[in-house]
């Protein structure tokens, strides 16, 4: 079956993910993997769709035209091979340990580099990432966390020492602690 990634951004409006879904659905396409979020008034739509195996790249952005049209989204689509989907799943699945990094502080630039960066450094990969400025506008406080894995050889407390220290050397509060949940 054929999958595909999606990825819709516009103003956000009451209706956007049944539009946009409800193309998806009269196609046959099936929401295998999707993320939909606020983001300081956008909303923003990724998702990966599996179809009926005649659907195609060009029928699925025909299909989304009135949902984009509508609510003036810009609207990507792009075809998955199963090198594309497998390559995902083994990232997610390549035996790494789950964690979860909780950073916070003063909002500045480079908060979200200086922690993945080290990450990376130290083998991990990010699954997950969402941040938030909260408080009040004159002082706000940055707010990001994180889902990862981290490497299994040779030591995940390590690498997660160096995510901490990164965040440290940032200014900012940093927690890393092994997920309780047996999937991510």
């Amino acid at each position: 079956m054929p999958r595909f990634s999606l990825s819709a951004v516009g103003v956000d409006r009451p209706g956007i993910v049944a539009a946009v879904s409800g193309a998806l659905a009269g196609l046959g396409g099936n929401l295998e993997d999707s993320t939909m979020t606020f983001l300081q008034g956008q909303f923003a739509i990724l998702l990966v769709v599996e179809t009926a195996p005649h659907v195609t790249t060009s029928m699925l952005e025909g299909a989304l035209v009135p949902a984009a049209d509508r609510f003036d989204l810009v609207v990507t689509v792009r075809a998955l091979d199963d090198q594309n989907v497998s390559s995902a799943a083994s990232v997610e699945g390549d035996g790494g340990t789950p964690w979860t990094i909780a950073v916070h502080g003063a909002d500045r630039t480079g908060i979200v580099h200086g922690v993945t960066s080290a990450l990376a450094d130290a083998g991990g990969n990010v699954v997950d990432l969402s941040t938030h400025l909260v408080g009040a506008p004159e002082a706000p406080m940055y707010v990001m966390t994180l889902r990862v894995t981290l490497p299994g050889h040779p030591d995940p407390e390590a690498a997660a020492e160096r995510v901490r220290a990164s965040a440290e050397a940032l200014g900012v509060h940093c927690s890393v602690r092994p997920d309780d949940a047996d999937t991510l």
